[in-house]
């Protein structure tokens, strides 16, 4: 059975590359990059796309007003033609649109912009209506003219906000008529299936098959074809892109060697690695992530309340062992919340706790500044000759044994690098005498211990797609997110922390809120609720020769200047 569905997926494979020959009507053997999928799209409705390989395939499709450039991350204008022009008094955005067309040959304009806000604020669409429920109105007074009246200074509006794909009102505003007629809009905007979505990008759905792939050709209206943008002179100079569907690693993988598909859009696991990088045909790409694995602790009670105890794990922490042994060197170390590669945002002005010390000089640091709060032992860390000595029995200031308590993480099956991670930290902290015990836990019942029943001493876990726009900092540790299910998870509370944060989140002015965002990380890294561990490298796989103008950025080569780029050599 299985031998006969594989040879009807090469039918199917030889007879879409025949088909496409004929439709590009030339007589050159038709640009086709080949991308390597381990799911289908869950959803061609871009309101619904929260998977991973719907937003893949739609983000081809569908564009922004601004988006990043390659470089330093910056937001530049795309669908735009200028940066948005700002009125502080009537808190007022002046956005001037390029010339461009849908997929379908018309004009987009301001009417589209315009419409794809007020569906995202009438209909309440969940992943976007945060970033667009502070717009009290917006304005076209020309097709390429859009102004948005802001209800109050909010910093999002520009990283967030003018980043939202714009849909095509003609298409969309049959959609918005039915919702206004049903009893549940959102849920039956959840049902709208959408076949061939109408988009501005640089490809446009021609087919899909179910099961086997989907083919998008170029899109011959996309604005950027031919204009120099940072540097590059855009296409796409690509026909098409099939993004064939694998379900395995294993499987595209193999394909990717056999030279079936010319990239595998996915993050190779190490188990791969050694065999790809012997392979002559085969280039791999290491990029950062936009991402935080972390250390997080329960700040609400002794005996992580104490600042100064939570500083003293940090130092134990060896984070130079957790990159190169647990994580084989495919990671960076983590010392702010915000990753390094997000430049702009980073601020590297934080403690370095640990930093460039042996064991034995961890174990003294930890220990001098223990002894210096109060701790007690009945065996301490250091000998009267200031030779290190298994410690046994820590006290607490208060003169109380410290209780034992537990370091949660996932499992190994679902994450073995934060479940060794756990294991390590906990032999870390012993060698002060602390009794830590590391306790791996079924993933759902992790987040529902810290989030939920807040019954938790310490735990592992991880962000794995931050946002570019550092808001969640304001998210994660400010007062007013100390709630049952609140993203303050940690229950840090600090006064001046919220009042930056405040003040960061209605800086219109992008050099003050960077500002601002470099002293609420040198806050948050002096009180530690967290304590950045590692931020693993995105690894991906293209074969060598067809191609050429693979983009790296944070985040990888998949991203927009790649597949607008990418030529045949």
């Amino acid at each position: 059975m299985k031998k006969q569905y594989g040879k009807l997926l090469v039918l199917l494979w030889a007879g879409l590359l025949a088909w496409i020959g004929i439709l590009t009507g030339s007589a050159r053997a038709a640009s086709i990059l080949k991308v390597g999928l381990l799911e289908e799209p869950k959803t061609l409705n871009v309101w619904l796309a929260s998977d991973t390989w719907s937003r893949k395939v739609l983000g081809q499709i569908y564009q922004p007003l601004y988006v990043r450039e390659p470089k330093e991350l910056k937001l530049i204008p795309w669908l735009a033609e200028s940066q948005p022009q700002y009125d502080p008094q009537k808190i007022c955005y002046t956005v001037r649109l390029r010339k461009a067309n849908w997929s379908d040959g018309t004009e987009l304009t301001s009417e589209d912009v315009a419409f794809t806000g007020n569906f995202i604020k009438e209909f309440k669409v969940p992943r976007y209506y945060s970033k667009w429920r502070f717009i009290d109105r917006i304005e076209t007074p020309d097709p390429r003219t859009v102004k948005f009246y802001l209800k109050e200074p909010r910093a999002i509006f520009l990283g967030r906000t003018l980043t939202t794909p714009i849909a095509q009102k003609k298409q969309w505003e049959k959609v918005a008529v039915q919702l206004r007629k049903a009893e549940k809009p959102i849920a039956s905007l959840m049902k709208t299936k959408i076949e061939k979505p109408i988009g501005s990008g640089p490809f446009h759905l021609r087919q899909w098959k179910q099961g086997a792939y989907l083919y998008l050709c170029r899109n011959e209206h996309f604005f950027a074809q031919g204009k120099s943008i940072e540097g590059m002179t855009l296409g796409p100079h690509l026909d098409g892109i099939i993004f064939k569907l694998f379900g395995t690693s294993d499987a595209a993988i193999l394909a990717l060697k056999k030279g079936s598909i010319d990239m595998f859009w996915w993050g190779i696991q190490p188990g791969y690695l050694q065999d790809l990088k012997n392979n002559p045909n085969i280039q791999l790409f290491y990029s950062e992530k936009s991402a935080l694995y972390y250390m997080g602790f329960n700040v609400r009670r002794p005996p992580f309340s104490d600042a100064t105890l939570r500083r003293a794990i940090a130092t134990l922490i060896d984070k130079d062992f957790i990159v190169n042994r647990i994580l084989q060197g495919n990671a960076i170390k983590m010392h702010s919340i915000v990753p390094p590669g997000n430049r702009f945002w980073y601020c590297p002005d934080v403690p370095k706790y640990g930093e460039g010390l042996t064991k034995e000089e961890r174990i003294k640091k930890a220990f001098e500044m223990l002894k210096g709060a109060g701790y007690t032992w009945e065996v301490p860390p250091l000998k009267p000759d200031g030779a290190i000595q298994p410690a046994k029995g820590i006290k607490l200031p208060d003169g109380s044994p410290m209780a034992r308590f537990t370091i949660l993480t996932p499992p190994a099956d679902y994450d073995p690098n934060r479940a060794m991670a756990g294991m390590m930290i906990q032999e870390w902290l012993r060698m002060v005498g602390m009794p830590a015990f590391a306790k791996p836990m079924a993933f759902g019942s992790l987040i529902q211990q810290v989030k939920v029943r807040r019954k938790f001493d310490a735990f592992i876990l991880g962000y794995g797609r931050l946002s570019l726009d550092p808001d969640y900092l304001r998210a994660f540790f400010h007062s007013r997110n100390n709630r049952v299910r609140g993203w303050n998870m940690s229950g840090y509370t600090n006064p001046e922390f919220d009042r930056l944060a405040d003040l960061s989140a209605k800086a219109m002015d992008v050099q003050e809120r960077r500002r601002l965002i470099w002293e609420m990380q040198r806050i948050i890294m002096r009180d530690v609720p967290y304590i950045p561990l590692y931020n693993p490298k995105l690894i991906e796989g293209v074969r060598k020769g067809k191609f050429e103008g693979w983009v790296q950025m944070l985040g990888g080569i998949g991203n927009v200047w790649t597949f607008c780029n990418l030529r045949e050599k």
